[in-house]
């Protein structure tokens, strides 16, 4: 007599012994290849000590950021005001440092104005490759 053996049927279920291992080799995995992004800010220089230096007014042209985002412009101790957009002034400080080389750029901000104005005001001055600049808030 011969003896019949029941044919194994496979398992329905998944084994699950390795998916730690998988799941924290994929986290490994991840967290090699991914490229992380440098920090996009503002490059400021900031002196090392805090020396007060006299500074001539004819070498300051004041932009006082407003908070409706419009710019005043002041030359020196002049009481004339100019008004213009935040993306005006890198034109401005272009025609402005070739007249004087020893410019400096005062950016006050009004404490009510958005920070984003006064972002948009650094950035045209970057771009104008404005190298002194005072960033001071504006008191009323």
């Amino acid at each position: 007599m011969a003896v019949l053996k029941k044919k194994s049927r496979p398992s329905g279920e998944v084994p699950m012994s390795s998916t730690a291992d998988i799941a924290f080799l994929l986290l490994i995995f991840f967290l090699v290849t991914t490229v992380f992004p440098k920090d996009k800010g503002l490059a400021i220089v900031l002196p090392e000590e805090s020396s007060e230096v006299e500074v001539s007014q004819n070498n300051i042209l004041h932009l006082i950021v407003q908070p409706t985002g419009i710019v005043d412009v002041k030359r020196g101790e002049s009481q004339q005001v100019q008004q213009m957009r935040p993306e005006e002034v890198e034109g401005l400080w272009r025609q402005e440092i070739t007249g004087n080389p020893n410019l400096i750029a005062a950016v006050k901000t009004h404490p009510d104005a958005s920070y984003e104005y006064m972002v948009d005001v650094l950035d045209a001055l970057h771009a104008a490759n404005a190298e002194r600049i005072s960033l001071q808030v504006l008191e009323n």
